[in-house]
């Protein structure tokens, strides 16, 4: 008699999935690994993510794509109804959106540039908890909704003043809405991994590598791991067996946290 996997049945929207070797691609494989009907979304609809699509119906997998910007209140809306009519319901919902390229001395800051992060890292989470939260309070079964902070929603770094401070927002944010949700049977958490090396992580490495005055990739990298008690950096799949485990039901219990998931790099 064959037995179901532990999310069969239930609907996984993942923002910011659209880059093959990043976060986002990881976290819907890991889902869907577990019987999940997936969405995979990214602020427009390109060659590789329809590519990443296909490869995962190839696999066996149920998934959907729609674009969506989260800065745009509507677009995210117009993406909770696309989990409605492709798929009948909304069970999990993941904020992984994020920019992580704006990295500048603090004087070299623009008004701007610190908009944008915000308006991305923070505000489009926001925006994902509420209209996520909507749905599941009208189906009336709970559900999971999980956003990707970081190391940084914990610590500070140099030339990261704006990443820093949305994700720490994520913080906060979660904490308040979580009490809120509790009710209605929707936990409410953040992941908060330290540096991995997808697509954007490896430009982070060559920009860190250069203002923290290492002769290369490979020597900040070294330096890097030598600070990690588990002696490797992380991987995009450390980041999604983290968002698995929230999204199962032995995780019930967990709401209004923020969970490090750094080899130790992060103990606070």
């Amino acid at each position: 008699m064959s037995q179901l996997l532990p999310l069969t049945g239930k609907v996984a929207v993942i923002t910011g999935s659209g880059r093959e070797a990043g976060l986002g691609i990881a976290i819907a494989r890991r889902l869907a690994r577990e019987g999940a009907k997936i969405i995979l979304s990214d602020v427009t609809l390109t060659d590789e993510i329809e590519a990443l699509a296909q490869e995962c119906r190839q696999e066996g997998y149920s998934v959907s794509t729609q674009a969506c910007d989260v800065t745009d209140y509507d677009q995210v809306q117009a993406l909770g109804q696309a989990s409605l009519s492709e798929f009948g319901r909304l069970d999990i919902w993941v904020n992984n959106a994020g920019i992580g390229y704006i990295m500048k001395p603090l004087l070299e800051v623009s008004p701007q540039d610190w908009a944008k992060v915000i308006e991305v890292n923070l505000t489009g989470a926001f925006f994902g908890i509420k209209i996520a939260a909507e749905i599941m309070i009208a189906q009336g079964e709970g559900g999971r909704i999980i956003n990707i902070a970081s190391q940084a929603a914990k610590s500070g770094f140099p030339h990261a003043q704006a990443y820093s401070a949305s994700k720490h927002g994520l913080v906060g944010l979660v904490r308040s809405a979580a009490i809120e949700l509790g009710a209605h049977g929707i936990t409410l958490n953040n992941v908060c991994p330290n540096h991995v090396t997808t697509g954007l992580g490896a430009w982070q490495n060559e920009y860190f590598a250069k203002v923290t005055g290492h002769d290369s990739v490979a020597a900040y990298m070294a330096a890097m791991i030598n600070r990690i008690p588990m002696g490797r950096a992380g991987l995009a799949e450390d980041t999604a067996n983290a968002v698995a485990f929230l999204c199962s039901e032995g995780a019930g219990y967990i709401t209004a946290e923020s969970m490090n998931v750094s080899g130790g790099e992060e103990p606070h």
